[in-house]
C-alpha cells in the first residue's frame, strides 16, 4: 500500500522499519521538528527522522497541521492510508480524511483503558496485570476510534516502563503489518465508554517516593517511572533515582534501609531496590551502586 507514516520517538522506529521491510510504499514521513539536545544544545533530529533519512525517505516536520498549505501538501501525497504512532501533533479532521482509507493509530494499551499520553507508565503504576497494543481507526476524539486489531501481553512482576515500551513497540510493528495486509477483512470494534480511563501525561511532581505508602504502590511507582522521569529520594543532600525494584519481605520504619542490599521498609511491607542512579552519573545495578555508596542498614531514605 502507499502509506504516509507519522511518528517521532524511539517507540515509532520499529514500526517505520517494519512498513519498509514489508514492502509498503512510504510516500513520506512526518515527525516533530529537530529539538535542541546535548551539551551544545544543537538541534537534533528525532529518532524517526534519523531512520527516515537513512532509508532515503521524504521527511516533513511541520510545527502544526492546521496550516492550509501543510494540509494540501499532505493530501497531495495520495496515500491510501496514514500510519500514526506517537507522532505528537493533533490531526485535524481534514488530515484524518485525506488518505483514501483514513488514518490508523498504533496505541500502547488495551483500549478503552488508558487513552491518552502515558498508557505504558499508567498501566504499570496502576498494577494492571495485562496491557497490549491496539490498531485504531482514528477519529476526532482522543483515542476513541474503533479498534481494528488488538493484542494483549502480561506485565511481568519486575518489568519497567522502559522494558515494556520496547516490547510493545515490537508488537505494534508486527500488528500494523498484519492489519494492512488484511485490512479489507477487519471488523471495526466500537469502543464502549464503560471501562475507559485516561492516561494523563506524567508530571515530575509524581516522582518523589513516599515511603509511607504500601510496598506495592512504591514498587509500581519505581518501575512505572523508569527511566523517565525516575522515582527518587534524597540522601545526604543528593537526589538518587530508583530505576528498578521488586517486592520483598521485611518491615520497619517507613524508608528505613533494612540491609546492605538496599531492602527498604515501606508503610506496609518492603521493596528491594535493584537499580539506582545518582545525579549526573550512569545508572547502576544495586551491587555496583553499593560499592561506592555504602548505604548502611538503619539509614532513613525518608529524610531530606
Amino acid at each position: 500500500m502507499r502509506v504516509t507514516f507519522m511518528g517521532t520517538p524511539e517507540f515509532s522506529v520499529p514500526v517505520l522499519q517494519a512498513l519498509v521491510d514489508a514492502g509498503h510504499d512510504v510516500a513520506a514521513v512526518y515527525c516533530q521538528p529537530p529539538r535542541p539536545a546535548g551539551r551544545g544544545k544543537k538541534d537534533r533530529p528525532s529518532p524517526v527522522q534519523a531512520l527516515a533519512e537513512a532509508l532515503g525517505l521524504e521527511v516533513h516536520h511541520p510545527v502544526s497541521l492546521k496550516d492550509a498549505d501543510v494540509q494540501a501538501e499532505f493530501a497531495a501525497l495520495g496515500a491510501e492510508v496514514a500510519v500514526v504512532v506517537a507522532y505528537g501533533l493533533i490531526l485535524p479532521q481534514v488530515v484524518l480524511n485525506a488518505p483514501l482509507r483514513g488514518c490508523l493509530n498504533i496505541h500502547a494499551s488495551l483500549l478503552p483503558r488508558w487513552r491518552g499520553a502515558a498508557p505504558i507508565h499508567r498501566a504499570i503504576m496502576s498494577g494492571d496485570p495485562q496491557t497490549g497494543v491496539c490498531i485504531m481507526q482514528m477519529e476526532a476524539g482522543l483515542d476513541t476510534g474503533p479498534v481494528l486489531l488488538r493484542e494483549a501481553t502480561d506485565i511481568a512482576a519486575e518489568e519497567t516502563t522502559a522494558q515494556l515500551h520496547d516490547r510493545l513497540s515490537t508488537m505494534g510493528a508486527a500488528l500494523i503489518v498484519t492489519a494492512l495486509g488484511g485490512l479489507d477483512g477487519l471488523s471495526p470494534e466500537v469502543q464502549l465508554a464503560d471501562g475507559a480511563t485516561y492516561a494523563a501525561k506524567i508530571d515530575k511532581a509524581e516522582a518523589r517516593i513516599d515511603w509511607s505508602k504500601p510496598a506495592t504502590d512504591v514498587d509500581r511507582q519505581i518501575r512505572g517511572l523508569s527511566p523517565f522521569p525516575g522515582a527518587w529520594f534524597n540522601l545526604g543532600g543528593d537526589r538518587i533515582k530508583a530505576l528498578g525494584s521488586r517486592l520483598a519481605d521485611g518491615s520497619g520504619g517507613a524508608g528505613d534501609v533494612l540491609d546492605t542490599d538496599l531492602r527498604v521498609a515501606c508503610g506496609t511491607g518492603a521493596v528491594q531496590l535493584t537499580r539506582l542512579q545518582k545525579a549526573g552519573k550512569a545508572a547502576q545495578d544495586v551491587e555496583v551502586f553499593q560499592l561506592g555508596a555504602q548505604i548502611a542498614p538503619g539509614t532513613s531514605l525518608a529524610e531530606g
